[in-house]
């Protein structure tokens, strides 16, 4: 069984920074990717970035691409988004997701096997 467990949410003016974090637990993640999805009200589930564990290769929405940075610790087993020049747009609960043994890298959100909670990021004008 896997548990992630996200943290770093909160409330910030628009051009401003947040990293979240998610922690994992449960077995060895070395054939996972780890993802971080979106949703905002009325709006469905969206992809943000995703990191193979092992490697380390990096992928992101275009929408975010050149603002956010996501990475892993090993030894934490923990993954994070950092956000930076954030924008109204970006509000909306982020959920960390992982993947098992996959070599494809899924934008998908159906495609993941285990979610987090999710926790808030509101953006103010």
């Amino acid at each position: 069984q896997v548990q992630l467990v996200e943290s770093g949410g909160g409330l910030v003016q628009a051009g401003g920074s947040l990293r979240l974090s998610c922690a994992a637990s449960g077995r060895s993640f070395s054939s996972y990717t780890l993802a971080w999805f979106r949703q905002a009200p009325g709006k469905e589930r969206e992809f943000v970035a995703a990191i193979r564990w092992s490697g380390g290769s990096t992928y992101y929405a275009d929408s975010v691409k050149g603002r956010f940075t996501i990475s892993r610790d090993n030894a934490k087993t923990t993954v994070y988004l950092q956000m930076n020049n954030l924008k109204p747009e970006d509000t909306a609960v982020y959920y960390c997701a992982a993947k098992i043994n996959s070599v494809v890298v899924y934008r998908d959100y159906g495609r993941y096997d285990y979610w987090g909670q999710g926790t808030q990021v509101t953006v103010s004008s």
